[in-house]
């Protein structure tokens, strides 16, 4: 009977329900920044920009009190940069613009969860940002594409090179076909790594190729029907890749066995500058973004097995540019950005499973429907009793 009666520290709510809370915000304001997952279940978020320039400060998520601590900084600042999480538990970031003097950087730093600093790591042969970086299945790091000048065309990148982690450093490989920035790259699960879409010269391209690290060369692969740059890929559980955010509310699959693509269902809301989590029952959650003119708050899943979107609740705020990480109990904290006001600090939850901490909710959803009525039985009791005591002890005149 106690156990029945004992409280939980999250309440169970109807399998269907999704909830976007409110949880802890950062220190600072952020965007175009980068966040990883750690081993131990902590968020750590780096760099970014804010109304003062790039940063170079790092902080980290506790996702069980739902609060944010400093931790160390890194030796200089960025934005438009990478995180990798390595095999070894370490973060590589790699790249990146320095605003304040528009700077795009080649350096690398590692973090240390286990003593909260940073390193200095070999320096890329190239300067970049805006470009992608893929843990290779042999423990390397694959860095491709990306632009040596931000807000120019013409000066993406088709060069890339590999991170080895037992070494501390680059050594160049095969470069892409085509120079690109803003683009897309997924492991897939025979090891190979699909790149698509960018920013390129001129425009958006429609190509894809696929890397081999076995040869270190690319090759081309499905041509996608529409240009997209700033747009998602998801590795799916059945091993293709879904493709959201192009110019239109279209999205797409690629399927390695055939190498080509296929349309699917369309979302409910065009966008861009939005973020794609692969929740942990298969579904994909797509949030926040930007279609002109409008910054969004909206959110939707999409369904493999059905190839449908569901809108699925709105975020406290319009946010784009956006980070989105899957935690370790499958809730997703979706951080920082801009509304259509300020870029933002503020961080919120999402949980698709039913199970949110009772603080994030209000008292009237998590109280057992039992205590209401003790507490105003006891209430009774208490005022009954005041009375009594007043009846036998009247109040003496002066």
């Amino acid at each position: 009977m106690a156990a029945a009666l004992a409280l939980n520290s999250a309440v169970t709510l109807p399998a269907k329900a999704a909830f976007w809370v409110t949880t802890g915000s950062m220190n600072n304001s952020r965007i175009f920044h980068t966040a990883t997952l750690l081993l131990n279940g902590k968020v750590l978020v780096v760099g970014g920009e804010s109304g003062n320039g790039s940063t170079n400060i790092a902080e980290l998520y506790d996702p069980v009190p739902g609060i944010w601590s400093l931790t160390g900084k890194m030796a200089g600042t960025r934005n438009f940069h990478t995180a990798t999480l390595l095999q070894n538990g370490k973060v590589l970031v790699a790249g990146g613009d320095r605003v304040q003097d528009d700077t795009v950087l080649s350096s690398a730093e590692l973090y240390d969860p286990t003593t909260g600093s940073w390193t200095p790591t070999g320096n890329m042969f190239s300067a970049r940002a805006e470009h992608t970086a893929t843990l290779l299945q042999n423990g390397k790091v694959l860095v491709a594409g990306g632009s040596v000048m931000l807000n120019n065309s013409g000066t993406g990148l088709s060069s890339a090179e590999l991170y080895d982690p037992a070494t501390g450093r680059w050594t160049p490989t095969g470069a892409m076909i085509n120079a690109r920035e803003l683009h897309a790259a997924t492991l897939l699960p025979n090891g190979k790594v699909l790149v698509e879409g960018g920013q390129g010269s001129p425009g958006a391209f429609t190509g894809s190729e696929l890397y081999d690290p076995a040869s270190g060369t690319w090759a081309a692969t499905g041509a996608l029907p529409p240009a997209l740059n700033r747009h998602t890929a998801t590795l799916l559980r059945n091993g293709k890749v879904l493709i959201a955010g192009i110019t239109s509310a279209n999205s797409l699959l690629y399927d390695l066995a055939t190498g080509a693509w296929t349309a699917t269902g369309a979302m409910t809301t065009e966008r861009e500058t939005h973020t794609a989590t692969l929740l942990s029952n298969g579904t994909v959650l797509v949030a926040g973004g930007f279609h002109f003119p409008n910054r969004l708050s909206s959110s939707e899943a999409y369904n493999p097995a059905s190839g449908s979107w569901t809108a699925t609740g709105h975020l406290n705020g319009t946010r784009q540019s956006h980070t989105a990480t899957l935690l370790t109990n499958g809730d997703v904290l979706v951080v920082g950005g801009s509304s259509s006001i300020d870029v933002l600090s503020s961080a919120e939850l999402y949980t698709k499973s039913g199970l949110i901490p009772r603080w994030e909710l209000p008292i009237w959803q998590w109280v057992p429907p039992w205590i209401p009525p003790i507490v105003i039985i006891l209430v009774v009791i208490v005022v009954l009793a005041a009375v009594i005591w007043r009846w036998r002890h009247p109040a003496q005149s002066p």
